[in-house]
């Protein structure tokens, strides 16, 4: 539908300005004569072709959605309505996208919508599980409090996702400083160094020639290459995004010993802290079981868990077939087991998720200390071969004179 910019009266004299999505101009001014409005001025935007409607930038972070639960949860705990949280979110919140998302709910509320409703319209932009908890919310009349334990959900979320991303940035800045030296000696050193070589009679050494051959191919079509590794880049990503893609990705993250240890902890905290939220907020285990196989960040994970809750249905408890996976570290059902029999199984689930929170920590710090050796290495490697090669046909000379 197309969006209209809107300035109208309150019977105060308040001067009121917003953004509405609607049919046409008459269902503008009926919604503002709804709420006693006087309509001023009403004109449609054109939407913009700038960077920021482009798809690739139009998506809520982990960030946002828990900045969006904090506030709401503030303001549903100091007796503001539903509407009135909305329309204070969308005239505050910074990011343009984000902000269009919240007056999209906003407006849908105002039509009659439930709150999760509205979000279920804009679901690509609502993670599935925030969702779920509003309409239980809704249900329950404990709005406020899911929102604060989404709040903390998210808070938690978006700080193991700040603490992967510092972790391999260290490792993505030496991988590139490695390619660039490369390229670098290639292009310019290479060819200047060996140049007094070309007039001689003694061939070159076969390490020496390939570096020739490889610094003539990049200075002459250089451009090939770079679209080579544009077109490899985008058909690895294409294939990454489809499901047989996925799935042999995220079995690979569980093979590489380096690895598997991060992707095992962090789904592990993801795992209990999901569930334990979902079922402290009155969801069934089995609902429950399917939200948490989509959050976990594993596609092999995932699919574990699905066939725990198919195990589940058959009559077994959570503990068992938990501990059949086998891709969970075995305090984890331990713990469940702990939680079925007491009565408690959210309340251990939260204890154990904020163990695996510390234990996130550890394995990103292990993980980051082994790779920069590693990568150390690998570029002393590919340096020293390089300069290997250019002394070569010195060390050849050398001999011939003698």
């Amino acid at each position: 539908m197309p969006l209209f910019e809107y300035k109208a009266v309150s019977q105060t004299g308040d001067s009121i300005n917003g953004r509405y999505n609607a049919k046409d101009r008459s269902e503008i001014m009926q919604m503002l004569r709804s709420k006693s409005y006087h309509p001023v001025q009403i004109k449609e935007v054109s939407e913009g072709t700038d960077l920021s409607k482009l798809k690739i930038f139009n998506k809520v972070k982990t960030k946002e959605i828990a900045i969006f639960a904090r506030q709401f949860y503030a303001m549903l705990n100091a007796g503001v309505t539903i509407i009135q949280c909305l329309d204070i979110l969308r005239q505050q919140t910074e990011k343009p996208y984000f902000r269009e998302v919240i007056e999209k709910v906003y407006e849908s509320v105002q039509k009659g919508s439930t709150l999760s409703e509205s979000m279920k319209e804009n679901q690509n932009d609502f993670p599935e599980l925030f969702i779920s908890m509003v309409e239980a919310g809704e249900a329950s009349g404990n709005l406020d409090i899911i929102m604060e334990r989404m709040a903390t959900h998210y808070e938690k979320e978006n700080k193991i996702q700040n603490k992967i991303k510092g972790a391999m940035t260290y490792p993505i800045i030496l991988a590139a400083v490695s390619v660039v030296v490369v390229i670098f000696m290639l292009v310019a050193i290479l060819p200047t160094f060996l140049g007094m070589f070309e007039g001689g009679d003694v061939p070159l050494p076969g390490p020496t020639q390939l570096l020739l051959n490889m610094s003539n191919a990049l200075q002459n079509y250089w451009y090939i290459f770079l679209l080579a590794i544009i077109l490899l880049v985008y058909v690895i990503r294409r294939y990454i995004q489809t499901p047989v893609g996925r799935q042999q990705f995220d079995l690979l993250k569980l093979k590489i010993p380096i690895v598997k240890n991060v992707v095992v902890k962090v789904s592990t905290s993801r795992f209990t802290r999901t569930l334990s939220t979902l079922l402290a907020s009155g969801i069934p285990l089995l609902q429950a079981m399917d939200i948490v196989a989509k959050v976990v960040g594993n596609r092999v994970i995932a699919d574990g868990i699905i066939s725990v809750k198919e195990d589940m249905r058959k009559g077994y408890d959570l503990s068992g077939p938990v501990q059949r996976l086998g891709l969970f570290p075995p305090m984890v059902h331990s713990m469940i087991r702990i939680g079925e029999e007491s009565g408690a199984l959210d309340d251990v689930l939260q204890k154990t998720a904020d163990f695996y929170d510390e234990e996130v920590d550890v394995a990103i710090q292990k993980m980051t200390t082994m790779l920069e050796p590693i990568m150390i290495i690998v570029m002393a490697l590919v340096i020293g071969f390089l300069v290997v090669a250019m002394y070569l046909p010195m060390m050849d000379m050398m001999q011939t004179i003698q």
